[in-house]
């Protein structure tokens, strides 16, 4: 039997929080070392563990998906493994050349042009000249940058560093792939590129732990799956059965979102009422987004809205109902929807942020962030839509319901 490509044990990473790292003399080390241990160390809230004791292993061409909410631990994981970051502890064991695409352009040199940065990553790659020139026209053509080859790297537009990128890391043939959501960035084209790719490297008998929040890639590409949940490993195992859990956690969610039931002023409740029923919701299908407002007094003239952030934290959509247009606005509690009946978000992860105002006194009364997460997933797009990621970032105006 073979040995593991891809080998972690008791794995874990461990920052300080508001800590700036400088150097130190060895007088400074030794009187902190004597300091620490009179108060009994460090105390625990000052830290926090990306990852805490994930162990698996990867066979030798098998390709494996990465899934987990935002600061689960998982580009932490990558980038450990990419000998970019190291534990704090465990161990990791990697037989074969290490490639990998973390963000775009990693291990770009900007003042390089495109053709030397190609030969420079394959050279970090432990690659011949001669492995690189027999891949040299293919990344290239791959890229689509024949005409800025020789420019340097730090002209180049997001898209064309990204492509490049993508490019190298794939082509180059190494042994382990590492990739961080490629899909993030990039025309509806070249996400179609990526994928077909991604589909032939795995397929090629190499060894890739693919992170995405793009749940159909995963289930595309990968027949196994790891999920990670607040730096710990959360279930390790057949794709399907992987998501199902993860999918399992995210609808315990989704539905009604209760903060504080008995506050006196603000948002009590919240949910998003999507196509499924669920967390998941179907590409272009009505969207209603639902709050329970609390007011103990009925203010002049309050102001309601939210907005639809993305997994980045960027605000995509914006919706607002003012009193003094719509009368809503009353003593005790208040249900507000906002329908949309045909809204266009890219595939992907969502929260709210809700905001509540006396428009009087212009002052904010409750402002709430990360609630009601919720997942758009694409099975067909309307023909008549423009595929690219700035067409569908968008949402029409919402039809208000107050009850």
């Amino acid at each position: 039997m073979s040995a593991p490509a891809i080998r972690v044990s008791g794995l874990g990473k461990r920052y300080r929080i508001g800590e700036r790292v400088r150097y130190k003399s060895l007088r400074e080390s030794i009187s902190n070392a004597v300091t620490r241990t009179f108060r009994g160390g460090r105390r625990a809230e000052e830290t926090i563990w990306a990852l805490k004791d994930v162990s698996f292993e990867v066979a030798p061409g098998e390709v494996v998906g990465v899934i987990g909410r935002n600061g689960a631990g998982k580009s932490t994981l990558l980038k450990i493994l990419s000998r970019i970051t190291e534990p704090t502890e465990g161990r990791v064991e990697l037989h074969g050349r290490v490639g990998s695409l973390l963000e775009v352009g990693t291990g770009f040199h900007l003042e390089l042009t495109g053709r030397e940065n190609i030969y420079l990553n394959g050279a970090i790659l432990g690659m011949k000249r001669a492995e690189i020139d027999r891949k040299f026209d293919e990344i290239v053509a791959f890229a689509e940058i024949e005409r800025f080859l020789d420019t340097p790297v730090k002209h180049y537009s997001t898209g064309m560093y990204l492509r490049l990128a993508f490019a190298v890391a794939a082509h180059l043939e190494p042994e382990i792939l590492l990739v961080d959501e490629v899909l993030a960035v990039g025309d509806t084209e070249f996400q179609r590129k990526c994928l077909g790719k991604m589909d032939e490297v795995a397929h090629g008998g190499r060894t890739v732990l693919f992170v995405s929040h793009n749940l159909q890639a995963v289930s595309n590409l990968t027949r196994q799956a790891l999920l990670l949940e607040r730096g710990t490993l959360r279930r390790f195992g057949a794709t399907a059965a992987v998501l199902d859990c993860y999918q399992g956690l995210f609808a315990q969610r989704a539905s009604w979102q209760f903060m504080e039931p008995d506050k006196k002023i603000g948002v009590t409740a919240a949910r998003v009422v999507t196509s499924t029923g669920g967390s998941r919701h179907a590409f272009g299908e009505v969207l209603t987004f639902e709050f329970e407002i609390a007011l103990e007094r009925e203010p002049k003239a309050v102001g309601f809205s939210f907005q639809v952030v993305d997994d980045t934290g960027r605000a995509i959509a914006y919706f607002w109902l003012f009193d003094s247009e719509t009368p809503w606005a009353r003593e005790g509690k208040v249900t507000l929807n906002c329908i949309v009946s045909r809204p266009r978000l890219y595939m992907g992860r969502y929260t709210l942020t809700t905001y509540l105002s006396d428009r009087t006194s212009r002052e904010q009364l409750e402002v709430l962030s990360g609630v009601c997460g919720f997942e758009v997933v694409m099975d067909a797009i309307p023909r008549e839509w423009e595929w690219t990621r700035e067409a569908c970032t968008y949402l029409e105006e919402g039809r208000w319901v107050v009850s």
